[in-house]
């Protein structure tokens, strides 16, 4: 079982009906293999990748089990999740909490949007 946050560049929308209305768009748009062009991340959408796989490790087809303990991320490599200015990723759930706050925040600091689409809401 995963948790999902989708992360992405633009302006913050008015609300939360909105934020899920322009987080379809950009799924549908970057993310869905019918219909959606997967494109190079957006070099803001790369940075935060970045800054998160510096804080935790990032996964790869061959790590081990023992290697995954180290990671919240449910797969890799991260940046895998990032289409144009869309990153869509999932954390396992029993690391959940402590990972979807530090990337909260650090979308904050970035000044991007971080939205959680399991309750259609932004994050603070």
């Amino acid at each position: 079982m995963s948790y999902d946050l989708a992360v992405w560049e633009g302006v913050r929308p008015a609300d939360d009906a909105a934020a899920t209305a322009v987080f379809e768009d950009l799924y549908r748009e970057h993310m869905q293999h019918m219909g959606g062009q997967k494109t190079r991340p957006a070099h803001l959408i790369r940075q935060y990748v970045e800054a998160l796989v510096a804080r935790w490790p990032d996964l790869s087809p061959d790590d081990d089990e023992e290697d995954e303990d180290a990671s919240p991320w449910s797969d890799g490599p991260l940046i895998n999740n990032a289409s144009g200015p869309l990153f869509y990723f999932g954390m396992v759930f029993s690391r959940y909490q402590e990972a979807a706050a530090f990337a909260a925040d650090l979308a904050r600091t970035l000044g991007l949007v971080c939205f959680d689409p399991q309750v259609q809401r932004l994050t603070a």
